[in-house]
């Protein structure tokens, strides 16, 4: 089963603090970049996959999406999905992204905002997606960077000068990495690059776009803490269809 860290006391509550759990989409800067990556939304079925808050789910009802379908595993994000939720066309359920049990052939857009990154067996994840979508159908998600998850000591170090510079040490050595982001003891799934996109298209994805995300000069003008994220990159994005 997926690790369910939402649901720890700790870390819901530091996570909701958070500017993407506060302000939704407009609190996530890569939001701009992802957003461009998606197809039209009028009249799509949508599965939004390790959904948080609803905040994509309701964004693309708004948009035009006939049916909404948001899936977590945290009991904790789903409750606060529901209470911000008011439409029909959304639906919310309880959902282990390892075991995956949705229906073939029926979504035409698969989306994911920093989820896989959480789960082991993403080869298969992939596969029943792939089945879940319809010809023609789209992947759209974010993942942490396999630069920024790859250190197994992660965290900005120190030369002589004072200049910041981060480690990349264990690229190579695929597997868990324990973190102590909010709360000790998450662990997420280091892979390479190569390894995470030839997992899709083993699974019989055309690849679309690839983003190696990072602040654009009109980011760093409105929020110039993203400063620090010039330096590599933390999140990639990637649009693939079936």
């Amino acid at each position: 089963m997926t690790q369910n860290i939402y649901d720890t006391p700790a870390f819901f509550e530091g996570y909701s603090k958070m500017g993407r759990s506060v302000q939704g989409l407009a609190g996530a800067p890569e939001w701009p970049a992802l957003q461009a990556m998606l197809p039209p939304m009028s009249g799509v079925r949508v599965v939004d996959l390790g959904c948080g808050y609803g905040w994509f789910s309701r964004w693309a009802q708004e948009q035009g999406a006939a049916e909404v379908l948001g899936l977590d595993v945290s009991q904790k994000m789903l409750a606060r999905a529901k209470e911000m939720t008011s439409t029909p066309t959304i639906s919310y359920a309880i959902a282990d992204l390892e075991h995956l049990d949705i229906p073939m052939g029926v979504f035409d857009l698969a989306y994911s905002s920093l989820a896989f990154h959480y789960i082991v067996d993403l080869k298969g994840l992939f596969a029943r997606i792939h089945r879940a979508l319809v010809p023609g159908g789209h992947l759209v998600f974010s993942i942490e960077h396999p630069i920024f998850m790859a250190p197994r000591n992660p965290g900005w170090l120190m030369d002589d000068e004072g200049r910041k510079s981060w480690p990349v040490d264990g690229y190579q050595q695929e597997g868990p990495r324990v973190t102590h982001w909010l709360a000790d003891g998450v662990i997420k799934q280091h892979r390479t690059l190569g390894t995470l996109l030839n997992l899709l298209i083993q699974a019989g994805f055309t690849l679309s776009h690839v983003e190696e995300w990072g602040p654009s000069e009109a980011d760093l003008r409105t929020r110039p803490e993203l400063a620090e994220e010039q330096e590599r990159p933390m999140m990639l994005l990637v649009s693939a269809h079936r």
